[in-house]
């Protein structure tokens, strides 16, 4: 596989599932910072419909939706943006347009009705099973499972919240910092792919405290960084 590495200035940024909240939010603050952002659903109808929201919203034509694997192709970064319950699914689905890509996953493994319980899988880290299922040819990176959708559709708004980058490939997990500041957001190395577990475990002990505390977008912040 290849081990070129996407700039900022060439990203094309495929978002499966890019129709929910958390997938279109992001694809918008990518739109708006000059990306090229394809959106990916089982709906093409939905997809397109998304897209060209954002485009009016911007001012120009620079997102596209169409089928998951239509958004995949020529790519040069795909995010995972879908419910725990498609993950695997979804991204076996387009399985063989991943190879030599880095996928970005974002899925936290919430099992309604008790998502503000942590539920993690036999293994420990649901992202960590997706890399295993899709194999060496697909460098996984776990990313944004601490980010509410709330306030992602607001350019305007700065989002107190870090990322915490989780990747078995330092290179990979470099371009999903980029990705992470080009959304307007800080990214942290969190080392290897296994540490995906507390990113994903983090994400109902948010919910639980958004709904104890009555807020829309509990985050998380590193300290003592420069």
């Amino acid at each position: 596989m290849t081990d070129a590495v996407p700039t900022p200035a060439t990203m094309c940024i495929a978002v499966l599932g890019g129709t929910g909240a958390e997938g279109s939010g992001l694809a918008f603050r990518w739109a708006a910072a000059g990306h090229q952002v394809r959106i990916g659903s089982r709906d093409e109808a939905k997809a397109a419909a998304a897209a060209a929201g954002i485009n009016q919203r911007i001012g120009r034509q620079t997102v596209t939706g169409g089928t998951n694997a239509a958004a995949v192709e020529g790519a040069d970064i795909v995010v995972l943006t879908v419910p725990y319950a498609a993950q695997m699914q979804t991204a076996m689905s387009v399985k063989e347009k991943l190879s030599g890509k880095i996928l970005v996953d974002v899925t936290a493994p919430l099992q309604p009705p008790k998502v503000s319980q942590v539920q993690l899988p036999a293994g420990g880290s649901c992202v960590v099973a997706l890399q295993a299922a899709l194999g060496s040819e697909v460098k996984v990176v776990s990313a944004f499972q601490n980010v509410g959708a709330h306030h992602l559709p607001d350019e305007a708004y700065t989002i107190d919240c870090d990322v915490l980058v989780c990747g078995d490939d330092k290179a990979a997990r470099e371009a999903v910092i980029r990705l992470v500041e080009a959304a307007g957001l800080r990214g942290i190395h969190a080392g290897l792919l296994v540490n995906s577990a507390a990113s994903e475990a983090l994400t109902s002990v948010l919910i639980f405290i958004n709904r104890t505390y009555k807020v829309a977008s509990a985050g998380i912040r590193i300290t003592g960084l420069q």
